[in-house]
């Protein structure tokens, strides 16, 4: 998975689930799994500064360095017993062929009873990263920002009902109007109420753009781009006649499982919005749109590692395309709500302004701060990041617009 995201700049999120199925890796073993290639991906440059002084040379294997930083996380973070990080990764090095075991075995040890490298936050950020968030959200911000997603996030329930007494049950905090926060939760599945489909899991930015819709009891509502399924269930629980479209097979897949969990149903169309063509247009639209997700790094700090300035520029012109396909399902006087989980400004406003400059028949309706509980900007957007709620564990970044369609 580290190869996945380190050398061929893939998600590692797509080769998680295959790979531990083959393995026939217990629940327990997936979630140490996870949790050891995330610490990695999420500390790298400290722990590459922790391996480079032991090494004289570039490892010639492609995944030796990988190999490395696994038994470096588990030493300097995780604080696995040294005999155990050691000997599992020598003992990878010679089962797998993936750098000589006895460098393997001289660098580790020499890590034993160290720690963590210190550097300063935004020195733990890629270059490409650091740099635009300075120049977009100054010095200040910008490390906020990189300590928040240094660390372990908490886990964000959405539930149906009774924040309070979900809260008292898993020993968490409300957040949200329907927002719990747990902090080591264990395994997902064996929660209470997931088997009677009493919440899903919801990160609290994930939540604001379907409370900005505003959607009512049987109104007809739109969301589009809409796996894993946590908007569309917010807006059935409203009360809203959702269509669901989502392009990709498998998330469409999942979209479907996740609302048969929590007894909701909604019409799932699979389709690609340049294709989509609804019979009639919608009072209310939910575009989440596909983004480089920066501002999800504290939960995915792969991203980190796979995603590029080329990528903004491409997903900036991919969102303008389907801001104006979401605007031509919107009906005369209803609402058009924009979102994405970035923190990169071509990306939200920049996408906003070009297209009211281009389509005279949308207009913005500002988003109030009594609406979500926090400021919006100038121009009546909003905009959270992950420093938000410091005490609280923090929160993903996202920027939602609300656009009206003139009558």
């Amino acid at each position: 998975m580290l190869d996945a995201a380190l050398l061929d700049k893939e998600p590692p999120e797509a080769h998680f689930a295959q790979l531990t199925r083959t393995a026939g890796m217990s629940t327990r073993d997936r979630a140490f799994a996870r949790l050891l290639y995330t610490t990695v991906l999420r500390h790298k440059a400290a722990i590459d500064r922790a391996i480079h002084p032991h090494l004289a040379s570039s490892p010639r294997q492609r995944s030796a360095m990988n190999l490395l930083r696994l038994g470096a996380a588990q030493l300097l973070y995780l604080k696995t017993a040294p005999h155990a990080a050691v000997g599992e990764c020598v003992e990878l090095a010679k089962r797998r062929r993936l750098a000589p075991p006895g460098l393997v075995n001289a660098i580790l040890r020499k890590l034993v009873g160290q720690s963590p490298v210190d550097l300063a936050p935004l020195e733990t950020l890629p270059a490409w990263l650091a740099e635009r968030w300075v120049e977009h959200y100054g010095g200040a911000l910008a490390a906020a920002m990189a300590t928040a997603i240094g660390r372990v996030p908490p886990l964000d329930l959405t539930v149906k009902d009774d924040p309070e007494g979900w809260a008292a049950r898993f020993g968490g905090r409300v957040v949200g109007p329907q927002t719990v926060r747990l902090i080591d939760a264990g395994p997902i599945e064996d929660l209470p109420g997931y088997a009677e489909g009493a919440w899903w899991v919801q990160d609290l930015a994930a939540t604001l753009p379907a409370r900005v819709l505003r959607p009512t009891s049987g109104e007809r509502v739109l969301d589009l781009c809409a796996a894993p399924g946590g908007k569309t269930a917010q807006l059935l629980t409203a009360g809203a006649v959702v269509t669901s479209v989502e392009r990709d097979p498998t998330r469409a897949k999942r979209l479907g499982a996740n609302l048969r969990r929590l007894e909701l149903a909604s019409e799932v169309v699979e389709a690609d919005l340049m294709d989509f063509a609804p019979a009639e247009p919608f009072e209310a639209v939910l575009l989440d749109a596909p983004c480089t997700a920066t501002g999800t790094i504290r939960r995915h700090p792969d991203i980190m590692w796979t995603k590029g300035p080329a990528d903004v520029a491409s997903m900036a012109a991919l969102q303008t395309l389907l801001l104006a396909r979401a605007a031509g399902f919107t009906a005369p006087g209803g609402r058009l709500v924009y979102a994405v989980c970035s923190m990169e400004p071509e990306e939200g406003p920049g996408v906003v302004e070009r297209f009211l400059a281009s389509h005279e028949d949308l207009v913005r309706a500002p988003i109030a701060e009594a609406e979500t509980g926090f400021e919006p900007t100038p121009e009546g957007d909003l905009r959270t990041h992950p420093a938000l709620l410091p005490d609280a564990g923090g929160m993903d970044g996202f920027f939602i617009a609300r656009l009206i369609k003139n009558a």
